[in-house]
């Protein structure tokens, strides 16, 4: 794309390009960069995914960023050249308005390691990492569960408090501290971006400590205290979250923006549930979920100045509405929607108003092919079957809050008046895996639901946890928990008695058969009435000596066919076929005379083109809080997590394995996310608990790729820390270096003096010689000047170069004569002395890595 010279070309074959405003100008960030963002600039972040799972169009989004420090001739540049880069790529994509520390979940995703804001400017050469570059001394506070950032901070214990995580870093060793209130979770993502800056920035050549514990780091927290000095005081308490729980974000207001003359007129239309029938095309839209973001939509016939004008447009409602001015903005167009735009409304179509007039869509029915769901697992998803439902089914009902067996002959028969456990066992790629159903008719009682999620729990602990539940509430049955009964599913409306049969019912019954295929087809009791008909579908009347099977002049041969095995399964008695129409008056006298009832042909339900959502689950003073996962993988579920999968016909809840915390919680979180969504979603949507290791092809095969041997690879974090983390050698000669010191220098001070810090500078400096040498090489104390001083700092001291060595070797520190460091008595030694014993002169000792010098000096007496 060279169409403007003063617009940056485009590498079509990478996803992600940043660019930084310098002398307003574009310049692009080099990769190893990415996530490095100086707060002094602006930058532009354009991402471009290729086909993602479910759809064969192009994902585009367009960031413009707005550094704290960043100056208003800079954010002037950012915004044009945002303009003008969307004009040479076309409208098809999102665009936001991004400010540090408030920027958007779809921005945090691109950065999987996490965040890093780095004071100043990169300087006129424009390097955004140094690296191998060790002569450093910063300190970056870590925050964030999911989408983690680095802020730097001052060089001061006053920086730090009880509930996040500090890295200090050193150059050659990286201190990582952790606040006594964070969590498993918050440390493991913490260590990930500490582990990321020191590949990227020191070549993986830096050694990284950690302090969970102040007591059992005291080798770490006597370096901390030499850089920061001595902590007075306690810790600050935790800093209060700002994250937004779901009831504060599902309250939405749409609002129509247009010019009358001069003046810019914002009237209100809507609030939820939205329909997507409010936005018109030759129109421009301000949607405000609660002052948490801002959404513009733009439609496809506004005009271009409209659309020019769609950010400022948002600053000046954010302004008067008082709303912070670090408030979220997303402009979206027509056609070119993100997903958490469009499941802000009931119902979303891609085809909205591009129909002609009178155009109806038609009903597609999708024949159910097995081999296929085995070999595509997106098949399986989109489907949400894992098999045909040919496995083995056992059932249980819940009676006097005990589970009690129901006998298979009566499989499929359900009251509505009580709740039912269903145990689907299948074999996939040769392993036997589980699904749990767990019913629950409307009519069921609260301590019967609650029997339910109990005996469930049993059930999964017999099995080791190897369960995948699916929450179902009658009317809302999955297409697999339809298939697992072949078609044969019939609820009835009363209470199950024993061996989950129902109790003798009313001599006339009325049942709506709906359904073309085993893994679509239910039937349901419904009132004994002429208005209960539907001229789209099936239903039997069942008298004391008759069924009528009623075909609606709008079914269809797979409807009948379907309903005629049903029929078998409900009654006995002869059945007689009557058309609609062609009623005789005995029909209409069981249901008490004719009554007006559903003419209309009813279109299937349409599959929903929404794009499936992924979210971190936590908890805030007891209320939900997502953060969104965008372009999401596998990689994106950790151990530690609860996420929550939502592909709006279902919402899955995925629980890691070490995810202990809230795990009591998930069901509940399930519902409050329907419950609390901005599109007033139905309260019956299945929920679907999957757990880490166990996951059936209807949640993988939402995922780009899904690799079932991932977890059996995957480091945990404590794992890391049995590792080498702590024990490296640059560690032990920073120690040491402050022993050294410590005696003279900073021995009672607040904060480390001059002199201990050089000394610990001095420590980290290296050669371009030793940083090609490798890893190993590239821990070593070079400075001959600083090891060897750091032996007489005190220069009151009266004793010189010249002890003989048998008042040196061997002897125990308070055998010493006064005056003589016992961390480094050879230096006390006459120079000859030294040759002799040592094979060397003091210069090339004091040269050699720390480890070398201390091993010769153990072999000799002098450790």
């Amino acid at each position: 794309m060279n169409i403007n010279k003063d617009l940056p070309a485009i590498d079509s074959q990478r996803e992600l390009h940043i660019w930084i405003i310098e002398n307003l100008k574009m310049v692009p960030v080099p990769e190893r960069a990415y996530g490095n963002f100086f707060e002094e600039h602006c930058y532009i972040i354009l991402h471009v995914l290729q086909s993602p799972k479910g759809t064969k169009e192009v994902s585009r989004n367009l960031h413009y960023w707005i550094g704290k420090e960043a100056g208003v001739e800079t954010q002037g540049a950012a915004d044009a050249f945002m303009q003008r880069l969307q004009e040479a790529l076309g409208g098809q994509m999102v665009q936001h308005r991004e400010t540090q520390g408030h920027e958007s979940d779809c921005f945090h995703s691109y950065f999987h390691r996490g965040v890093i804001y780095r004071k100043g400017s990169p300087g006129p050469d424009l390097k955004h990492v140094e690296t191998n570059l060790y002569n450093i001394q910063r300190l970056l506070h870590i925050i964030g569960r999911k989408h983690v950032s680095a802020t730097e901070v001052e060089l001061s214990w006053s920086s730090f408090n009880k509930g996040d995580i500090f890295l200090l870093d050193l150059g050659k060793v990286m201190i990582q501290w952790n606040g006594p209130e964070t969590s498993i979770s918050e440390k493991s993502r913490g260590l990930a971006l500490t582990c990321n800056i020191r590949d990227r920035e020191r070549g993986g050549r830096a050694q990284i400590g950690m302090v969970n514990e102040e007591v059992e780091a005291s080798d770490l927290m006597q370096i901390m205290e030499a850089v920061l000095g001595c902590r007075v005081g306690s810790l600050q308490a935790a800093m209060p979250n700002k994250t937004v729980n779901q009831l504060q974000k599902a309250n939405v207001r749409l609002y129509h923006i247009y010019e009358r003359g001069k003046d810019l007129v914002v009237q209100e239309l809507a609030t939820c549930p939205l329909t997507q029938d409010l936005l018109q095309q030759t129109d421009c839209y301000i949607l405000d979920q609660c002052g948490f973001k801002i959404y513009v939509w733009q439609g496809r016939k506004s005009s271009l100045q409209e659309k020019k004008a769609a950010f400022s447009r948002a600053v000046g409602f954010i302004k008067a509405k008082g709303y912070p001015t670090h408030t979220s903005v997303e402009v979206v167009n027509d056609g070119a929607e993100s997903a958490a735009f469009m499941q802000l409304f009931q119902v979303w179509s891609k085809d909205q108003g591009r129909k002609k007039p009178g155009e109806t869509g038609k009903l597609i029915q999708v024949k159910l092919n097995v081999g296929k769901l085995y070999s595509q697992p997106e098949l399986a998803a989109q489907l949400r079957m894992v098999d045909d439902g040919s496995g083995k089914v056992e059932m249980w009902c819940i009676q006097n809050l005990a589970r009690q067996s129901v006998d298979p002959k009566h499989h499929g028969q359900l009251y509505s008046g009580s709740c039912y456990l269903v145990l689907y066992t299948y074999e996939r790629l040769g392993h036997v895996q589980y699904i749990l159903y767990l019913w629950q008719g409307h009519q069921a009682t609260a301590d019967e639901t609650k029997a339910l999620i109990c005996n469930a729990e049993e059930l999964d602990l017999m099995h080791q946890g190897a369960l995948v539940q699916v929450h179902v509430t009658m009317g809302s049955e999955p297409p697999h928990f339809l298939a697992i009964f072949q078609g044969q599913l019939v609820v009835f409306q009363e209470i199950a008695g024993d061996n989950g049969r129902g109790k003798p019912g009313p001599a006339t019954r009325l049942f709506h058969v709906q359904g073309t295929e085993s893994h679509n087809t239910k039937t349901v009791e419904v009132p004994a009435r002429a208005s209960s008909l539907s001229s789209s579908d099936i239903f039997m009347l069942i008298t004391a000596d008759t069924c009528y099977l009623w075909f609606g002049k709008g079914c269809n041969g797979d409807q009948r066919e379907m309903a005629r095995m049903v029929v078998t399964v409900i009654s006995g008695n002869n059945t007689e076929t009557v058309l609609e129409g062609q009623e005789p008056p005995h029909f209409w006298e069981v249901l008490r005379g004719q009554a007006p009832y559903s003419n209309k042909r009813l279109q299937s339900g349409e599959a929903s083109s929404l794009q499936p959502r992924l979210f971190e689950c936590s908890s805030e003073r007891g209320f939900l809080v997502l953060t969104e996962v965008v372009f999401f993988g596998q990689k994106d579920l950790d151990k530690y997590d609860i996420m929550l999968l939502d592909t709006w016909q279902e919402v899955f809840l995925w629980l890691g394995e070490a995810a202990g915390e809230w795990k009591k919680e998930v069901v509940a979180w399930g519902r409050e996310y329907l419950k609390n969504h901005p599109a007033e979603r139905s309260l019956a949507t299945p929920i679907v608990l999957v757990k880490q290791g166990h996951e059936p092809p209807t949640f993988t095969g939402w995922f780009f790729t899904w690799d079932p041997y991932k977890w059996m690879s995957n480091q945990a974090y404590e794992e890391v820390m049995e590792g080498s983390l702590g024990t490296g050698s640059a560690i032990s000669e920073i120690t040491a270096e402050i022993n050294n010191f410590q005696p003279s220098q900073w021995r009672g001070n607040r904060r480390a003096g001059p002199s201990a810090l050089l000394a610990l500078k001095g420590s980290q400096d290296s050669s371009q010689k030793e940083l090609e040498l490798g890893p190993s090489a590239s821990t070593r104390i070079t400075s001959t000047r600083t090891s060897a001083s750091s032996c007489v700092s005190d220069t009151s001291s009266p004793v010189s170069g010249n002890l003989p060595q048998e008042r040196l070797m061997h002897q125990a520190a308070e055998d010493l004569p006064p005056g003589v460091d016992p961390a480094c008595k050879e230096f006390y030694l006459s120079d000859s002395d030294f040759q002799d014993i040592f094979g060397k002169s003091k210069e090339e000792f004091y040269s050699m890595a720390k480890w070398k010098q201390q091993q010769e000096k153990k072999k000799l007496g002098f450790f």
